[in-house]
């Protein structure tokens, strides 16, 4: 009898799902994981790792200290906090497919923007867009990446979105945006609450409105942690906002996305999309963002491990990996679409 050939991640998936439930391990600190069974310093094959955790450590081999603290890994205690609560429903028609400003998604997963990717690797961008588009996920492209935005666009075979800072010479951010839109880009995302936008330019509701009304495209606004605000936007007819700590590396003490996910989807009540980042490894962790009002979540963090690791094929992975590992919940939690997630279906504890 002949046996198709099983690999590391198929042996680990299981047990896997079990570590990542295991109460002993969400209380302890947890440093960058080795892989059971790899030798030290080797680069095991994309397709053995059996989960987005896993790509850390690659990536840790593959870069110098100094490149690889910009993107090691944060705190993921706020996701281990919400738990399920399973329904059984039929869920033979399970479709993941998600409808942001008219435009239909693979899944709900899209892959953050990240500055100056040549860091990582060297195709950069160029190997991040054509990972993240064989996986069928939607690019978010930096305004300041290491490659055009016509040629980073001609990569991008999946849905194509553009991120900005604030900068003071508004005319040339406004030229380059017309630009990115011109190239392919569907959407327009400006970073606020960031200390990656001009020094001296503190980004107000008024060059809010200036930036969206010179945008010919769905805009989102980044950086939105509170209620207030996210009402605000969408009162100043913002097409989305993304509530993000921009990795919780720039003010100690920072609130978790995931944190103040509740309060701004309850305070907007459906009148625009909700997309969340931060803290993303795993499909529950996709699953717990759409039970708590988010409408797509952005990966940006394991999408640089992969590409640091593996290039282009890793990002593909890494996004296939996530996308099975939603599917999956989904069915077990007893729910057939993105839309039929609800808050009913988690709990969130204190502790």
């Amino acid at each position: 009898m002949s046996h198709a050939p099983f690999n590391r991640r198929q042996a680990l998936a299981g047990f896997a799902s079990l570590l990542a439930a295991s109460p002993l391990l969400k209380s302890q600190d947890v440093p960058v994981p080795e892989l059971i069974g790899e030798e030290p310093g080797r680069i095991a094959p994309a397709d053995n790792l059996a989960n987005t955790f896993e790509f850390e450590p690659m990536a840790q081999r593959r870069l110098n200290e100094e490149t690889f603290a910009a993107i090691a890994d944060g705190d993921h205690a706020a996701w281990d906090r919400i738990t399920f609560r399973q329904r059984m429903v039929d869920t033979s028609k399970l479709d993941l497919t998600t409808d942001l400003f008219g435009d239909a998604h693979f899944t709900p997963i899209l892959v953050g923007p990240a500055s100056h990717q040549k860091r990582f690797h060297p195709e950069g961008e160029l190997a991040m867009a054509e990972g993240a588009s064989a996986g069928k996920a939607a690019l978010i492209a930096s305004d300041r990446s290491d490659h055009p935005i016509e040629e980073i666009a001609a990569k991008a075979t999946s849905s194509l979105w553009y991120q900005v800072y604030p900068e003071a010479d508004v005319p040339a951010l406004i030229g380059r945006i017309r630009k990115a839109k011109a190239a392919g880009c569907k959407a327009v995302c400006l970073t606020v609450g960031s200390p990656a936008s001009d020094s001296s330019l503190v980004a107000d509701w008024d060059y809010v409105d200036r930036i969206r009304q010179a945008t010919d495209a769905p805009f989102l606004l980044k950086g939105v942690m509170s209620p207030e605000e996210a009402q605000t936007a969408a009162d100043k007819g913002v097409n989305g906002v993304i509530v993000s700590n921009h990795g919780g590396k720039f003010l100690p003490g920072i609130a978790d996305p995931i944190a103040m996910l509740p309060a701004i989807s309850e305070a907007l009540n459906g009148r625009i999309p909700v997309l969340i980042d931060g803290g993303i490894r795993r499909g529950a962790d996709v699953l717990k963002a759409l039970a708590l009002g988010a409408a797509a979540v952005l990966i940006a963090r394991p999408a640089l491990w992969a590409l640091a690791a593996y290039g282009a094929d890793g990002v593909q992975t890494l996004v296939e990996l996530l996308q099975t590992e939603l599917a999956s919940d989904m069915t077990m939690l007893g729910t057939i679409t993105p839309a039929a997630v609800t808050r009913d279906h988690v709990k969130v504890h204190r502790r």
